[in-house]
């Protein structure tokens, strides 16, 4: 394989959605709007965590680290398809794209492992309810979090490099929005046999291998629910874990489907509408599930406005 400095290509046309002059004005708009609305509704999340003192748990502090990533995750890709959008030339530079590939990877993996970390504190919360915040204190959910940045770093690393040392002779536009190694390598000039099976295995490890824990802490959590007499109990206890369920389940299928597909030619229409999801949809909807139910968040808000105080 050639180094990434031997490349003919020194930049990249980002081909992003189909291009009209009467749609890119409603385009436009829609995805500022959507935009503006995850850094209102993420910065609000994360004032109000830590305002409030009744919000300093294990559990709302993985929350304003959730809504810390989403906002850096939709920032690495958001602003620029908003230039595009208004822009003749949709030009992206190949060291930009780098950049750019490895910040999403960074952040998105971040993320993930983040979700795996929030379930084992809903499964302490719940099976060992006496030791939760012994078990659950500061500094260990200081390094659940720094376990989850490592792990992104290493993950964002390896799906860049193994991407973007491949030689890029032409063409060199990116049937994508963003750089995502999927669409970038279908432009590579060599077999990409070696980088699929390598993405595999790097997906499984940041995808599947956190999914599967997730799966079997909920499991053990299930069983532990069952085991309450009380039906009232029941259904609180559920209805602590259907939150991060549902994000789990939002950002974990398309992004299974996008890095886990054999072969680069898996990505396509279909796929830019999968990664419109998992990586602007998933962060807008994040705030609003954690919240719209959550009375402790609702307070919080209140007495931040002056409307209202938490009760003691």
């Amino acid at each position: 394989m050639q180094e990434l400095n031997q490349s003919t290509v020194t930049e990249f046309i980002l081909l992003g959605f189909a291009s009209s002059p009467r749609t890119d004005p409603l385009l436009f708009t829609f995805f500022l709007v959507f935009y503006l609305l995850i850094l209102v509704s993420n910065s609000l999340l994360i004032t109000l965590i830590h305002q409030d003192t009744r919000l300093h748990t294990p559990m709302y502090f993985f929350i304003s680290v959730l809504s810390m990533l989403d906002v850096c995750y939709t920032t690495t890709t958001v602003p620029q398809m908003l230039v595009h959008i208004l822009s003749k030339k949709r030009a992206i530079s190949f060291a930009r794209c780098v950049a750019q590939m490895y910040l999403f990877l960074l952040f998105g993996t971040t993320e993930y492992c983040l979700f795996s970390i929030m379930s084992v504190d809903r499964y302490v919360a719940i099976c060992h309810p006496l030791r939760y915040k012994v078990i659950m204190s500061h500094w260990v959910c200081l390094l659940m979090v720094g376990i989850c940045a490592a792990y992104g770093v290493a993950g964002g690393l390896c799906f860049t490099f193994f991407a973007m040392r491949l030689p890029y002779c032409g063409p060199n536009e990116i049937d994508h929005y963003f750089c995502e190694v999927p669409a970038v390598l279908k432009l590579a000039c060599v077999d990409t046999s070696l980088n699929d099976l390598v993405n595999i295995i790097t997906g499984f490890n940041v995808i599947v291998v956190p999914l599967s824990l997730i799966v079997l802490v909920y499991v053990n959590i299930f069983f532990t629910i069952m085991k309450i007499r009380s039906a009232q109990g029941r259904v609180k206890a559920f209805s602590t874990c259907a939150s991060h369920i549902t994000v789990v389940s939002m950002f974990a299928i398309p992004c299974s489907v996008t890095y886990l597909s054999p072969g680069s030619d898996s990505l396509s229409n279909n796929g830019k509408k999968m990664a419109l999801f998992y990586n602007i949809a998933t962060a807008f909807l994040n705030p609003v599930i954690y919240s719209l139910r959550n009375k402790d968040v609702k307070n919080a808000f209140l007495k931040l406005m002056g409307r209202g105080r938490a009760p003691e």
